[in-house]
């Protein structure tokens, strides 16, 4: 695990050079391109600063790998090593199909035995019938929040989704000290014109 400095200067390094790539392929961008270039950007350097080892981090690569336009920014922000990454990705994530198909035909299987509990819950358990109905509710929250959520199990869920709220964390500080340099810088050149 990356202790937070490490994190926060590897994430700066590759936004950095993302968002130099980013600019530098396409002159004419309107507020909302750059908005989402900035965000993808993020992201990809996000997770590569994470060297793909936890399962959002692979989500995210993944997703971003599947449009030809981000091919070139995800290969740079990756590194020279990035084609032993891509096999790694590309297997670990037919992997996370796999559980998925598998939850999917479970869940098929046991259709009677979720009938059976659509019925209503039993009056001997309600208040653990509805906290456990609470947990699932939440569960599916947290599996559509996380990326790549949909095939991970409640403890995997759950430690991917400290290590990315972590990250988010880190990707928030570094872009409020920009924002707050830029403001900086912004405020001392204006004061320069008008003396």
């Amino acid at each position: 695990m990356h202790t937070s400095s490490k994190l926060t200067k590897e994430f700066t390094k590759k936004w950095l050079k993302g968002l130099q790539i980013c600019c530098s392929s396409k002159k004419d961008m309107d507020v909302l391109e750059r908005k989402k270039k900035i965000k993808l950007c993020a992201d990809i350097a996000l997770a590569s600063a994470k060297n793909a080892t936890t399962s959002w981090s692979i989500a995210l690569i993944s997703e971003a790998k599947k449009n030809d336009e981000n091919e070139i920014l995800v290969d740079n922000l990756l590194g020279p090593e990035s084609r032993f990454k891509q096999q790694n990705i590309i297997r670990q994530m037919n992997s996370c199909h796999k559980r998925v198909r598998s939850k999917k035909i479970l869940k098929k299987s046991c259709s009677i035995s979720q009938r059976m509990k659509k019925m209503g819950p039993p009056k001997s358990n309600l208040a653990a019938y509805i906290a456990k109905r609470l947990v699932k509710k939440r569960t599916q929250v947290l599996q559509r929040l996380v990326p790549g959520g949909e095939s991970m199990d409640e403890f995997s869920l759950i430690k991917e989704a400290l290590d990315y709220i972590l990250s988010l964390r880190v990707q928030v500080d570094v872009m409020r000290n920009l924002a707050n340099a830029t403001e900086v810088l912004n405020q001392s050149n204006s004061s320069n014109v008008f003396d």
